[in-house]
């Protein structure tokens, strides 16, 4: 039933984790689709478009192209405070175009109000200075209107040259100044089909006067919601007409003012309102511009900007007007007239500068829709977005919670670096714009869940280790038994370990002898000593029982030398007790010495007993002789004694063979053997001992008794024959030389009692 429900829980464990995967999954969808948009991925993305962005600007190269006439602190100080008198103006556009050639001029700035006569102004002073004069000179004011009309003079110069004038839309249906160009088509011309495009409510336009003689281009730029600016607007809407772009109209006039032509793709319903392209036609020019939704084009920025950027050539306006510069300078180039004056105010926010100056904004548009170079996001993007999204989520989810945590990570990272290196690929080799923070943050979610969920689910094992084994076992293996806590449980097995039982000899002795708290403080010192050198050996822990000790090694963990640890902590535990003993004779308390017995063999382990108490302990045949040996130490007068597995286990250590027995409860006899120690740490003499001993008791087998006592006289008393030893041996063999044995005796002692 245990095996039922932990499997049913690990089953529920892992359907909840793909269940969280397929929420993130879906969530994500959601966002996708436009139905749960997020700031948070929104900005991402501009972080990773902007983080290119900057990586394509670093190393420069100027556009010779484009030049962009700089009304900047110089031609301020110069010339004067903008706005300047439009006769300066139209000595500018004179020089651009008539002495050095310019094959288009563009105004970054609007003219939005009408200059005031300063001629007029004195000629009305003057006559309301001579009321007797007004009559005569009434004639004469049209005349110096005509003569000063600055508007009218520049109007003129943009009449006959190829200028185009910058102006503004807003969202504001009453805010409408100034006059507007004439539109690139309008609504009725589309007949069926619909533009996706942005769409404006007011204006902020040039005067009439000088809009009616030049083209016109607004320059609102797109501004995301961070606040930078990174796309433009080609075309727009206005009631019912489209209207084109500044970038666009100066680069229309620049080749001729060819026809402007939204092409939409092939196979699509007209109201579905994507426009693939639009397109420049004239007999000269077939150019065809790549659009996003809403007719955007991208901002390929080229340098960090600014005069010294590298992108282009900046002229300050009043070298133009001194005329320092030469006709190579600006002859069939696209001029650009801004600002770069702070006090302007035509800073932008850009991926690649904070402080961008907004000409050059359009000086970079205009050098994509020369070069053919976009960065654009394909109106396939968002289908492909959701399979991908799909697709990776629901394999992450469904892969995490049956991989290990090194397999989790390394998918998770190939996941994340394999969509960074293919969005990457795709966005510098073909100048696709593709989304890729969704699936990034997805991809994390996911694992981040899952590393989280397995944490917990650790810690919760490790508390089930701590709580089922933390009695019995070390610290440091428990530790280690919680790296994978699956290979562990509480569940019956029968596999091959080894016991330890250590007992106090004459301990009722003891308990008579002293005082209660002064026994307590006997035992527990014991027991926490012997306990401590079990843990230190990697062997588990079992029972107290009374003064006697139960441990075994190979449970829980596995262990393929647990023969020997058992036997190295037996020896141990006699050592100690030896220390221990000098320390309780020191406080006048009684004398300590223990026996102990190792053995191994097949026997039970886990989870036992009664549903009132239950334990993880060893049973079996094996684990009683472990005990029956433990018992029988005293009678050979050693502090360990191993049966006959153990002793074959266990090959850098020294035996002595100490008899042959049959122990209560046991019809098979069994040899029991007393380690001496490690073999390269013992002294020649004692394998020397060794070896008579054996000799002794091959004689002593083979009822050669006069033999057997000779070898047993021959050997002094030390580690390997204690005195009990030899006076057990002495009595045997005086006994069998009085009392023959019968010819079937096989030289097996018979032990009745435990």
């Amino acid at each position: 039933m245990k095996i039922l429900f932990k499997s049913w829980r690990r089953v529920a464990g892992k359907a909840f984790r793909i269940g969280v995967g397929f929420t993130f999954t879906a969530i994500a969808l959601l966002h996708v689709l436009g139905f749960a948009p997020s700031d948070v991925v929104k900005r991402l993305d501009y972080l990773v478009y902007d983080v290119r962005l900057r990586a394509e600007a670093q190393e420069p190269e100027m556009d010779p192209r484009i030049v962009i006439v700089d009304i900047d602190e110089k031609s301020l100080a110069e010339v004067g405070r903008w706005p300047w008198s439009r006769d300066v103006v139209a000595r500018l556009v004179v020089e651009l175009t008539d002495r050095l050639g310019a094959a288009a001029v563009g105004f970054d700035i609007v003219f939005a109000e009408p200059q005031q006569s300063d001629a007029l102004q004195a000629f009305d002073s003057i006559v309301q200075s001579k009321p007797g004069l007004q009559g005569e000179l009434q004639g004469l004011k049209a005349e110096i209107a005509r003569q000063f009309d600055r508007d009218a003079q520049l109007a003129k110069v943009l009449a006959e040259r190829p200028v185009v004038l910058g102006y503004y839309l807003n969202q504001d249906s009453t805010a409408l100044s100034g006059a507007l160009p004439p539109a690139m088509f309008k609504k009725s011309q589309l007949g069926t089909l619909e533009l996706d495009s942005t769409s404006w409510q007011g204006y902020g336009g040039n005067i009439p006067v000088l809009q009616r003689n030049a083209d016109g281009g607004y320059f609102n730029p797109m501004v995301d919601e961070d606040g930078t600016v990174r796309s433009i607007p080609l075309l727009a809407q206005f009631n019912d007409a489209y209207y084109q772009s500044f970038a666009l109209g100066t680069l229309r006039r620049a080749l001729g003012n060819p026809q402007v032509i939204p092409v939409f793709p092939e196979g699509v319903d007209d109201d579905y309102g994507a426009v693939e392209l639009i397109a420049l036609r004239s007999p000269d020019v077939e150019l065809d511009i790549p659009v996003e939704r809403g007719l955007l084009t991208r901002v390929h920025f080229r340098a960090k900007g600014g005069p010294n950027g590298g992108g282009y050539r900046y002229v300050s306006a009043s070298d133009v007007l001194a005329g320092v510069l030469k006709p190579e300078e600006i002859e069939g180039r696209i001029v650009l007239i801004g600002t770069t004056a702070p006090g302007l105010l035509d800073l932008r926010s850009t991926p690649v500068n904070p402080a961008y100056p907004g000409v050059e904004v359009h000086a970079n548009v205009i050098s994509g829709m020369l070069d053919n170079v976009f960065k654009l996001r394909p109106e396939y993007s968002q289908g492909l977005l959701f399979i991908t999204v799909l697709v990776v989520g629901v394999a992450l989810s469904v892969m995490m919670p049956i991989l290990s945590a090194i397999w989790s990570l390394l998918v998770a990272l190939g996941i994340l670096v394999a969509s960074v290196a293919i969005n990457s690929l795709l966005y510098f080799q073909a100048g696709v714009v593709l989304p890729v923070a969704v699936v990034l943050l997805l991809v994390l979610a996911i694992f981040v869940f899952d590393v989280a969920y397995g944490y917990l689910a650790e810690s919760r094992s490790k508390k089930q280790m701590v709580n089922l084994f933390g009695e019995y076992v070390a610290p440091e293996l428990v530790t280690e038994m919680a790296l994978d806590p699956k290979r562990y449980s509480m569940e019956g097995d029968s596999r091959e370990l080894t016991v330890l039982f250590s007992d106090v000899r004459g301990f009722t002795t003891i308990s008579e002898s002293l005082q209660p708290n002064e026994l307590r403080e006997y035992i527990n010192e014991y027991l926490t000593v012997m306990s401590e050198i079990i843990r230190a050996h990697r062997g588990t822990l079992d029972k107290y029982i009374g003064d006697a000790i139960m441990a075994f090694w190979g449970a829980p963990i596995a262990d393929a030398e647990h023969a020997e640890l058992a036997t190295k902590a037996a020896i141990a535990m006699q050592e100690e007790a030896v220390r221990l003993n000098a320390k309780f004779l020191a406080r006048n308390w009684p004398k300590l010495a223990i026996g102990v017995g190792v053995n191994t063999g097949q026997m039970r382990v886990g989870d036992m007993g009664s549903k009132i108490r239950r334990a993880y302990t060893v049973m079996g045949d094996a684990v009683n002789l472990g005990s029956r040996l433990e018992g029988i130490t005293k009678t050979y007068g050693v502090g360990v004694i191993v049966g006959p597995h153990t002793k074959m286990a266990v090959s850098g250590m020294l035996f002595q063979e100490l008899d042959a027995v049959k122990v209560k409860g046991k019809n098979e006899p069994v040899s029991i053997y007393a380690p001496l120690g490690e073999r390269d740490k013992l002294s020649e003499i004692t394998f020397e001992c060794v070896e008579k001993w054996h000799g002794m008791l091959n004689a002593f087998r083979a009822q050669h008794w006069a033999d057997a006592k000779a070898a047993l006289c021959s050997l002094e008393i030390n580690d390997v024959l204690n005195p009990t030893l030899r006076a057990l041996y002495e009595s045997r063999i005086d006994y069998f030389q009085a009392n023959p044995p019968p010819e079937d005796w096989d030289g097996v002692t018979q032990f009745d009692t435990k």
